[in-house]
């Protein structure tokens, strides 16, 4: 999904839903799994979530259901394709 001119960040966030996606966080780790909310804040909640490697892109963690706070995102991936 692309960022359409005029459609807010959020809207295109909340059109993601059941869609897998890779988020990276302020302290430089990612996560990817399945979309299943996010409210006006950006607040995500994910399922099926596992915490990658940087460097190999490897899973270093298997959690099942996280929330992860909108202030702490730096940028998210929609649609990100598991290796």
């Amino acid at each position: 999904m692309s960022f359409q001119r005029g459609e807010s960040p959020l809207k295109t966030l909340r059109s993601s839903v059941n869609k897998d996606v890779l988020v990276k966080v302020k302290d430089g780790r990612s996560y990817i799994g399945r979309l299943i909310m996010t409210d006006p804040t950006m607040n995500i909640v994910m399922v099926d979530c596992e915490e990658i490697s940087e460097e190999s892109k490897e899973p270093v963690a298997k959690y099942g259901t996280v929330l992860i706070r909108g202030s702490q995102i730096l940028y998210i991936v929609i649609n990100y394709q598991r290796s």
